[in-house]
């Protein structure tokens, strides 16, 4: 990897891209997934690289809804796998839920690459590599899943989601959350929750909520939250900080 001082001022930022040309390079993420981190980090810029209010909102009822979730599975694809390999384990043993290796560009040779990647960094239960069921309604590879997993579950943690995956996966009646940094795309308007965040910082964020909730017995879904509001609220957020923004 690169070495990038840390004292520049876009560190964070070319870290992660670097995390993702070391997942090209190790077979774990696609040279199209290099785009969609860029379209993100475009989108990240606007927001001002922190954690809006509204997307805490969404995170907080993010996690209410997978602690009272009966079978919650978490769907990893090759960008999630690069970039956050440790917190999303760490999410998956909080919520006793497996990971699931889940990739547009699929060839079964990268799915098991996933899988080992993740296990090196010390996941125990990750599905994927079966692929025994289908997601109805969609064309394209990502509608293979484990019949134990994705099929089954109830409710699907889809961080950097495709949009008709998301659409298929609540026609066929699963909540869905997503982590997506275009609050107007369309799985952050098809998902249940849609946390409009960076990953690294809503991970962080939700693995911390979920903590607290488990803490303090509130594991219940937010019956005032409403997902189409606070996307307004997201871009209502984004606006009012470009309009404060000083041109320096």
């Amino acid at each position: 990897m690169f070495r990038i001082p840390k004292t520049h001022p876009r560190y964070k930022s070319l870290m992660k891209r670097e995390k993702i040309v070391a997942g090209i390079e190790a077979g774990i993420t696609s040279k199209q997934g290099l785009i969609a981190h860029g379209r993100g980090e475009a989108f990240d810029y606007l927001i001002g690289e922190r954690t809006l209010p509204a997307a805490f909102r969404a995170t907080e009822a993010a996690a209410a809804l997978l602690l009272t979730a009966k079978k919650p599975v978490i769907s990893v694809n090759g960008n999630v796998a690069a970039l956050v390999p440790e917190r999303v384990i760490a999410l998956s043993e909080l919520l006793n839920a497996p990971l699931e290796v889940n990739i547009f560009y699929w060839t079964e040779a990268r799915v098991i690459k996933i899988k080992e990647h993740l296990e090196q960094h010390g996941a125990t239960n990750v599905l994927g590599a079966k692929a025994d069921a289908r997601i109805s309604g969609i064309e394209h590879a990502r509608a293979r899943v484990d019949y134990e997993g994705i099929y089954s579950a109830d409710v699907v943690l889809a961080p950097l989601e495709d949009g008709d995956r998301c659409k298929a996966l609540i026609a066929m009646g699963k909540k869905v959350v997503t982590i997506d940094l275009n609050p107007v795309s369309r799985t952050s308007k098809y998902a249940t929750v849609s946390i409009v965040d960076d990953i690294e910082r809503a991970l962080k964020n939700l693995i911390s909520m979920i903590k607290e909730q488990k803490k303090n017995g509130k594991g219940k879904l937010l019956e005032d939250y409403d997902n189409k509001d606070n996307l307004r609220a997201v871009i209502n957020e984004i606006a009012e900080r470009l309009k404060d923004e000083e041109l320096r």
